[in-house]
């Protein structure tokens, strides 16, 4: 059973998304605010989440921060505001993909499968790799696979599902230049023409959360300009 919450306020479209899920074997879960939205998320095991941006009370962008706090799970804004900016900021939030209304009802459908499946494949795979995974000690820097744990000077640093995977993955190459295209495709297992801006986000929180563990700037990632990222080793 694979269950879907969907966030939205608009009567008509919820339905639509609704019926249609249903159709294809989904079970879903529909609420029209943040509230109700995390209140849900408490009491479900939810694989898959469809998104408003404009909600009553709390905007989509401030609940997809909660919600990505929350669980790793594909979220998809299906909204209106569907600019470059509006798509920047939602990646940024943790946001995996943007459809734009009014939307086809088939593509809504095929993109939240693919991205279940992308997602249940990783899923696997770092399951399986953390099976056989051993702690890597880089300086003050313990990464712990098993337990998808950061000790960074002593300090626990929480990172998202995503953050993590591209930390363990360039610390397990170290010194080796990545471009972002190339990170995008595997960690998200994407098609690197999609969104590789995605990889730059989350380069950009993974050392915001890195710094505010220790008050100095983790130097460790290093940009190196034209080319990608690579993890720094003596």
């Amino acid at each position: 059973m694979t269950n879907v919450l969907v966030v939205e306020d608009d009567q008509l479209i919820a339905e639509l998304e609704r019926d249609f899920l249903e159709a294809n074997n989904y079970t879903v879960y529909l609420v029209n605010n943040g509230k109700d939205a995390l209140a849900t998320m408490d009491k479900v095991d939810i694989n898959a989440i469809l998104l408003d941006i404009m909600l009553p009370g709390e905007d989509g962008y401030s609940l997809c921060r909660k919600m990505r706090a929350m669980t790793d799970v594909p979220i998809i804004f299906v909204t209106a505001k569907n600019d470059e900016v509006d798509t920047i900021r939602g990646l940024g939030l943790g946001a995996d993909d943007f459809i734009a209304k009014p939307f086809s009802p088939t593509e809504l459908i095929a993109r939240l499968h693919a991205h279940l499946e992308r997602y249940n494949r990783l899923s696997r795979k770092q399951t399986a790799k953390a099976s056989d995974g051993n702690e890597l000690i880089i300086g003050n820097l313990i990464i712990r696979p098993k337990a998808r744990q950061v000790i960074l000077s002593g300090k626990n640093v929480a990172l998202t599902g995503k953050e993590f995977d591209l930390l363990y993955f360039l610390a397990e190459h170290p010194n080796e230049v990545f471009s972002k295209e190339k990170l995008f495709e595997k960690i998200w297992s994407l098609d690197p023409v999609c969104e590789p801006a995605t990889v730059t986000v989350h380069i950009n929180r993974l050392r915001d959360k890195m710094k505010a563990a220790t008050g100095r700037p983790f130097e460790r990632i290093e940009t190196v300009w034209g080319a990608g990222y690579r993890f720094h080793v003596d």
